[in-house]
């Protein structure tokens, strides 16, 4: 039912709204603060957005404003797609091939980035821009090997593959964690933001309503990738696949407080030189047992 997917669409945003309340707190007490504190510290992710919604839509002079506009929908509609496959009871929703369409979607995603940039006409959001594609294509190969090594013993489908599978594959399952992490564009792989050398990167010049989409689709996907290894590796039922979903959330969370930023040559050579090598001869071995 249409109905079902409207409601999922709903749950995610307000998932959102909170995961965003959550990581104001974690980052509060890492920071030796206590972030919002009393209940109604709870309607602030609403007050941002009503805020943010209510500000004026500034475009640069130079920019193309048709692809400037544009650019946000597109960025938020793929995070939202790739919610489609989201076990539920819902046949509306339910597709075969659900492990295929999540990596064409994630690979779609990168043109969005670059779009924003390029048509921002900013030399910071063209080099932010040009960091997400060189960083996203790196590691969306080490994610589709990995992908790999699920598929092998499972089938295409989302939505039948609670099957744990993280005893034997726990060096796996950290790889795969950790090209999450570079796939969303977190610490300490947020070269496409990096807010001290390139300003906000190759979203610097939106505001308004623009901003809060691209916002929202970074924190859709951060949901996304928690929730997708811990079906891929480790749950077996609902509340563990809930349970494990926010461990990974708050692990994102952590990584931000805690860890430095890479350099970029350091990010090319674990994505090419460490992880993929890894994965590969892992999938090699994996075959022949």
């Amino acid at each position: 039912m249409m109905m079902n997917f409207v409601i999922q669409v709903v749950c995610v945003m307000l998932a959102t709204a909170l995961f965003t309340l959550l990581e104001r707190k974690v980052l509060g007490y890492i920071q030796l603060r206590k972030g919002p504190n009393k209940p109604p510290g709870l309607l602030v992710p609403f007050a941002d957005a009503m805020k943010l919604i209510t500000k004026e839509s500034i475009y640069p002079l130079t920019s193309n404003k048709m692809l400037f506009n544009m650019v946000p929908l597109l960025i938020l509609f793929l995070p939202l797609t790739i919610w489609i496959l989201y076990p539920s009871n819902s046949e509306f929703i339910y597709i075969k091939l659900g492990v295929v369409l999540f990596i064409c979607i994630s690979s779609i995603n990168v043109y969005g980035t670059l779009l924003a940039g390029w048509s921002s006409n900013s030399k910071y959001s063209l080099l932010g821009a040009i960091r997400t594609v060189a960083q996203t294509i790196s590691y969306e190969v080490t994610l589709t090997v990995i992908i790999l090594h699920v598929l092998m013993i499972s089938i295409f489908s989302i939505k039948s593959m609670l099957i744990p599978l993280g005893i034997p594959m726990i060096l796996i399952s950290l790889v795969f964690f950790v090209s999450c992490l570079a796939e969303t564009n977190r610490s300490p792989f947020d070269f496409a933001e990096g807010e001290s050398e390139l300003v906000s990167g190759f979203n610097t010049e939106y505001s308004s309503v623009n901003f809060v989409m691209i916002f929202l689709s970074e924190y859709m996907s951060i949901i996304f990738m928690s929730f997708l290894i811990t079906i891929f590796f480790f749950a077996s039922n609902i509340y563990e696949m809930l349970l494990i979903t926010g461990v990974l959330g708050f692990s994102y969370i952590w990584s931000r407080g805690s860890l430095p930023r890479f350099r970029y040559d350091q990010l090319m050579y674990l994505a090419w030189k460490s992880l993929l090598p890894t994965s590969l001869t892992s999938l090699l071995i994996f075959s022949c047992v």
